[in-house]
Order: structure tokens, then sequence, then C-alpha cells
């Protein structure tokens, strides 16, 4: 079975024109970086997938363990037609909400959005041989930009799950969640995943992890660039780092220069300079407290309705209207 990824909002040809962009803005500051979307290229998606699974890292079988207890609750709480699931990825924790909202006899549509079009389509597939009453849609999208372009229909829940919200600094959550506000209509919902604030030492491992994983993946957009626009950074000049910001309540991965580098993105017609134990800084990974985050949205006229999260207090699921 083969299904169609929709990429009218960001096909390979613009993917490439934005990386471009990117690159350009982001390796000529002062304080260089990258969004973290660079990452995911199939070998990227591919290595996330892999750290989902490391005993280091709490998230993913701590937000599974929550839908395990509670999709029933979700979906009792909000019925609906369409999810619209944003940085879907595998979509398999998605499963386990849809396997309830299937339950309530009301779900009719999916709709998938990733910047990976590898992954989407492998998620389709899954997903249509799993739900074959449900019209699966793989949208290969930017959900920090192409919202208001998706065709919704009933009753709607956007779905984010993995703490991905924490990528975004406070002011691009700001303007995701008017995005978000601006999309719904009355009585539709958003499912928000969010890592909460622990300690450091439960947090770094955990971006950080013993089998080099999280390494290879951070590296990993170093050859996106050298593939996607001719470049020839020495990735193995480079080393991962994960440091923990308490003031800012976040995690920093970042790519350190291990000597002075001159490598040039041959597409684009850009030189970068590294000075050694300059930092590349490639992620952000946002933590939260409840009180914040109901703040945050309620900024974007989202109304905290419902909050779920594990024993320990790792992780949490909200629901808004």
């Amino acid at each position: 079975m083969s299904i169609r990824v929709d990429d009218s909002f960001l096909d390979s040809a613009g993917a490439t024109d934005e990386l471009a962009a990117d690159a350009r803005a982001g390796l000529t500051s002062t304080a260089k970086s990258l969004p973290p979307r660079w990452f995911y290229d199939a070998r990227g998606s591919e290595l996330f997938e892999q750290i989902t699974d490391l005993p280091e890292y709490y998230p993913t079988r701590t937000e599974t363990q929550i839908l395990q207890a509670h999709a029933g609750d979700i979906a009792a709480a909000a019925p609906v037609e369409t999810v619209i699931e944003l940085g879907s990825g595998s979509s398999t924790k998605t499963q386990l909400l849809l396997d309830a909202w299937q339950r309530t006899g009301t779900l009719r549509r999916v709709i998938t959005l990733d910047v990976s079009a590898s992954a989407l389509a492998e998620a389709a597939v899954a997903l249509s041989a799993r739900y074959p009453t449900v019209e699966v849609q793989p949208v290969r999208a930017d959900f920090t930009r192409h919202l208001d372009g998706l065709a919704k229909s009933g009753r709607t829940a956007v779905v984010f799950l993995g703490s991905t919200i924490g990528n975004l600094d406070p002011a691009e959550r700001a303007a995701f969640f008017g995005a978000v506000r601006s999309a719904l209509d009355p009585g539709d919902v958003l499912l928000l995943g969010t890592d909460l604030v622990k300690p450091a030492e439960i947090l770094v491992p955990a971006y950080d992890d013993a089998a080099g994983i999280t390494a290879a993946f951070n590296l990993n957009v170093l050859q996106v660039l050298n593939r996607e626009l001719g470049g020839d950074l020495p990735i193995e000049a480079f080393d991962h780092r994960a440091v923990w910001n308490p003031a800012d309540e976040r995690i920093e991965m970042r790519l350190r220069a291990g000597r002075e580098i001159r490598a040039r993105l041959d597409r684009i017609g850009l030189d970068v300079h590294f000075d050694a134990g300059e930092e590349l800084l490639t992620e952000i990974s946002s933590k939260f407290r409840r009180d914040g985050i109901t703040a945050e949205l309620a900024m974007a006229g989202l109304n905290l309705t419902h909050w779920w999260t594990d024993p320990a207090g790792y992780f949490a699921l909200s629901l808004s209207q």
C-alpha cells in the first residue's frame, strides 16, 4: 500500500530554500544557531526513533504511560471527528488516542503533519491499515506556519505530543498558540504534551545518552547541511553537548567546534567560520510548570480544562479549548 503525501505546503525544493535561508541567517550570526526541524531527514527520523527507546530518555515512555492510563478519559472529554497531529513522526503513541477516539464512534479523519516525507509516508501506511474506516491524510508542512491551511471538518482535536512545544522559545510559543487558537472553532481542543521541570541529573542524560545516539542525531544536522547545500563541514571536528540552563529552565543542545574550522556551503556561496570552542545551538528543550503553561495558553485565548500526569510528575498532557 502506498499513500501520497501532500507536499503542497512544503515540497523538497521549498524545504531546501528554507534550509538555505536558515543556514545563512544562523551560521552568520554572532551566536550561531539552527532550527531543530532540520534534524529530521530520513536518517535523523530513524535516529530519533532509537532515542525514544533509550533508558535515559524518559519522555516517550512516560507520556505513553499517561496515554495508556487516560486515553479513554481524553476521548470522553473531547469526542472528535478530525484529529490533526503535529510533528507526527511515527504516530506510534497517537494510536493509543486513536483507538480511544474510534471507540467513541465519532472519528472520521486523521491529518498527520511533519517535515519528514519519509516518516509521514511510513506512518500513513500503518495508520491506514490499523484504521481502515478512517481517512488518513499525511501532509508535509511546518506546524509553526501552515495550520491555517489545513482543511478540517467537524469537531477537531489538534494533538501535539512529545513536548516538541519545548523546542520553541517564549515568543515562538506565543505565536504558535495564537495560530492554534485562530485555527480552532468553538468546541475544538488542543491536546498538548509538556515535559515538566525536574532535577538536572535526570534531564541531562536524556539528551546525552551513554550509547551516543543523541550525539549522532545532533551531528546529523551537519550532514544535512553538507548534502543539501553542497557543504564540506568536517563533522568529526564537532562535539555534542547537552547543557541545563537553570535560568530559562531548558536543555540546550549544542555542537562545539574542537578546532578552528573554515568550511563552505557551495550551493549558496556561504563561507562558514568557527573559532576553536565556538558552539552552534541546534535545539532548546524547555521544561514547564503547570501555572506557566496555563498562563501561556490563556494569553492566546485557550482555556486549560484537563491535566493528566504520571505519578512522579515528570510529564503532563493537557486539554485546552
